[in-house]
């Protein structure tokens, strides 16, 4: 199965590329995902709790990012068990492109499942993949862009509301 999409980042090409290699972001935006350890060289372990339709499971695999084309283009891979649930395998292909607005963030995910969960169905799957892969680039993109100067979020931000939200907390934290 394949799924793809663009989203228009307001960031700099920089900041995306620099996100795009963290572990802690990428670690916030997996949904479900409980930890995350390794490096860009020799890849990622991590462990991922999800629901599938009636499956529950935690997941443990391997991320890997190959491909390199720095601040342009990156593949990530990933291959993770969950027991007697299955096993779950894709990649996405992400490329960056400089626009006025920020950059463009494209994306190819190609996703593969077996086990119980392949048995629920194509259309189950097809949906789930999809919703995990808009939640995690949509996740990326809430990392990455601030709030606009005098928005309501920016004002709680300043104010240390606890109910700030946490947009843009990558671009702030590397000072961007």
């Amino acid at each position: 199965m394949q799924l793809s999409d663009v989203k228009t980042i307001k960031a700099s090409p920089e900041t995306v590329w620099a996100a795009i290699l963290n572990p802690e972001v990428l670690m916030q935006c997996v949904p479900g995902c409980q930890s995350m350890t390794g490096s860009v060289e020799e890849g990622f372990e991590a462990t991922v709790k999800q629901k599938v339709g009636p499956v529950s499971a935690t997941f443990t695999g391997v991320v890997k990012l190959s491909d390199i084309d720095p601040g342009r283009a990156v593949t990530i891979s990933g291959e993770g068990k969950g027991g007697a649930a299955g096993y779950a395998k894709g990649g996405a292909k992400v490329t960056m492109v400089a626009v006025p607005e920020g950059t463009e963030l494209s994306y190819t995910v190609d996703a593969s499942v077996g086990g119980k969960i392949a048995q629920l169905g194509s259309r189950l799957i097809d949906g789930f993949a999809k919703k995990m892969a808009d939640e995690f680039f949509t996740r990326f993109q809430d990392a990455l862009e601030a709030p606009e100067e005098g928005s309501d979020e920016a004002e709680a931000l300043a104010e240390g509301s606890e109910e700030a939200p946490k947009k843009g907390w990558f671009k702030r934290m590397i000072g961007a």
